[in-house]
């Protein structure tokens, strides 16, 4: 079979999406000089507490968002070279690590916040008490590098997800996940591993 040839800028979104393209570049330049591209409308939210790292791509409709009430620091920590799909979004207010070479689809929602405690201890919220007055409670994200997350994936406070992991469209990740791993479901469970002997991804018994 004959490979076809790419499909050009212009071939592939017309050129009224070209241009737009271009003007999104400009104002990406003027925002966020170090991103590779974000497109318009955008929403982000405690710019100080964020590290962008390089060539950072972030689409249409996203809410990035970092809230210092734990400490003062960089809260939200991109590496490079990360493509963030359409309407994703992610809240810090202890820290929110996302690796290099991670690619997310849309729709993704990443939060190490909880508003109030629920550990069964004496820091217990009560449930009489007003949600939106709780206090403000939040464990550490990691996602390492060249993760995959699919589309509707939710990953939840305190969770570490391992390199070159993927998960499934609409799982909810609740605990850690290993490197190398294919997880999905709700809550997330591995159904995979890679092999480096055979180069296979084999299911896990």
């Amino acid at each position: 079979m004959t490979d076809l040839p790419r499909p050009g800028k212009l071939e592939m979104y017309g050129i009224g999406v070209v241009l737009e393209l271009i003007i999104s570049l400009i104002r990406t330049k003027l925002y966020i000089p170090s991103a590779r591209l974000i497109r318009f409308p955008v929403d982000i939210r405690g710019k100080k507490f964020i590290d962008f790292g390089k060539k950072l791509t972030i689409g249409r409709g996203c809410r990035i968002e970092a809230y210092p009430y734990m400490h003062r620091d960089k809260i939200l920590i991109f590496g490079n070279n990360i493509e963030i799909n359409d309407f994703v979004h992610i809240t810090g207010v202890n820290r929110v690590e996302i690796g290099n070479n991670v690619l997310m689809a849309g729709k993704i929602y990443i939060s190490d916040t909880n508003h109030g405690s629920y550990n069964g201890d004496e820091n217990d919220s009560h449930p009489d008490s007003i949600v939106g007055k709780r206090k403000v409670t939040g464990f550490p994200i990691r996602i390492e590098d060249n993760v995959w997350l699919g589309e509707s994936v939710s990953v939840l406070s305190g969770v570490k997800i391992g390199r070159c992991s993927i998960i499934g469209a609409n799982s909810v990740v609740t605990k850690n996940i290993d490197a190398y791993t294919i997880a999905a479901g709700n809550p997330a469970k591995s159904l995979k591993t890679f092999n480096f002997e055979t180069n296979k991804w084999e299911k896990i018994k």
